[in-house]
């Protein structure tokens, strides 16, 4: 590659590879479609390759494409990194994904909004799924996220940040007349031969799915059949009581008429959330949002397990606690 490629033609490669879509990778750039094409051609040309494969129906990565990518992907975060280093205090709102409007994320955050002058904003982002977050993360679309920071690929944990926040009790979603309701909590053995709803079938909670499915497996506990992304409170409210769901959730959630949260014991099952944010990110209201996190952990004993938790070992490496208390 020439010493002094530009690293406009490397962002427009790295948009195209990553959406496979010119259309798409343009919008994402906000360049017109035909200026990508230009850089990438461009790019072809001081390469002396082909990076794309272009048909009418689809777009895929040559295998010079592939061997690029991560290339371009580790200047780019250098580039960023070394802007970050001397930019200004930045004056553009920081988009805090809290996934829903309660729980451990969106405590944080109004915590956090608490502790930054006006001219701080912290605006609030309502995805999904850790999975789902960190590609918009990746991008630039997303600043912070929150979630299960071992279930994402090693590859996307490379360019991430994280700071364990809590372990989060896990907790069953039941219709009142449910003959499990009417306990204050819920054996995790009284699950036997139920089925719960875990997300399966939406791509942008995977890391949730998994881990259900670990609690789940030699259990008896089986997995609601995989339905499509449901998107929003009301909108998963209305599809929960339509199909008669049970739903694994938190001891956090919103509340869903009709229905009771109970807590599982014997043994706890727990939710693993981390901060995360994209790596090199420079901002004072990230600041403000790990300081608070800090002082929520340390008050409320959020990464004390207890006693006879359940946790995967990778999940307890990650959050930073010992793995000899925590049961398979």
């Amino acid at each position: 590659m020439p010493s002094d490629t530009d690293p406009r033609l490397l962002r427009a490669f790295a948009a195209a590879a990553e959406e496979l879509h010119f259309t798409r990778a343009a919008a994402r750039l906000y360049i017109a479609q035909q200026a990508l094409s230009r850089d990438i051609r461009r790019l072809e040309r001081e390469l002396g390759t082909t990076l794309f494969v272009r048909t009418t129906r689809q777009v895929t990565l040559t295998p010079d494409g592939e061997r690029l990518l991560p290339y371009a992907r580790r200047v780019l975060a250098a580039h960023e990194e070394l802007a970050a280093a001397f930019r200004p205090a930045p004056e553009r709102p920081l988009l805090v994904d809290v996934g829903a409007p309660v729980g451990t994320a969106h405590r944080v955050l109004t915590e956090a909004r608490g502790r930054v002058p006006d001219s701080c904003e912290l605006v609030a982002r309502f995805h999904t799924g850790l999975t789902g977050a960190a590609a918009e993360l990746a991008a630039g679309r997303l600043d912070v996220s929150f979630g299960r920071y071992a279930g994402l690929p090693p590859a996307v944990r490379a360019g991430l940040d994280h700071q364990p926040v809590r372990l989060e009790p896990m907790a069953v979603l039941l219709a009142e007349d449910h003959p499990l309701a009417a306990r204050s909590a819920v054996p995790l053995a009284a699950l036997a031969g139920e089925t719960l709803y875990a997300g399966a079938g939406n791509a942008r909670t995977a890391e949730w799915t998994e881990l259900a499915a670990r609690l789940f497996a030699g259990r008896g506990i089986a997995m609601a059949e995989p339905f499509p992304e449901i998107d929003g409170a009301q909108e998963f409210v209305r599809v929960v009581r339509k199909r008669g769901w049970s739903v694994l959730a938190s001891v956090e959630f919103i509340e869903v008429p009709g229905m009771v949260l109970r807590p599982v014991v014997d043994p706890v099952p727990l939710s693993p959330v981390s901060m995360v944010w994209r790596r090199g990110l420079r901002h004072p209201g990230l600041g403000a949002l790990r300081s608070v996190a800090r002082e929520l952990t340390r008050e409320g004993g959020w990464l004390t397990l207890p006693e006879g938790g359940w946790l995967p070992p990778e999940d307890a490496r990650a959050m930073g606690v010992s793995g000899r208390d925590v049961r398979p």
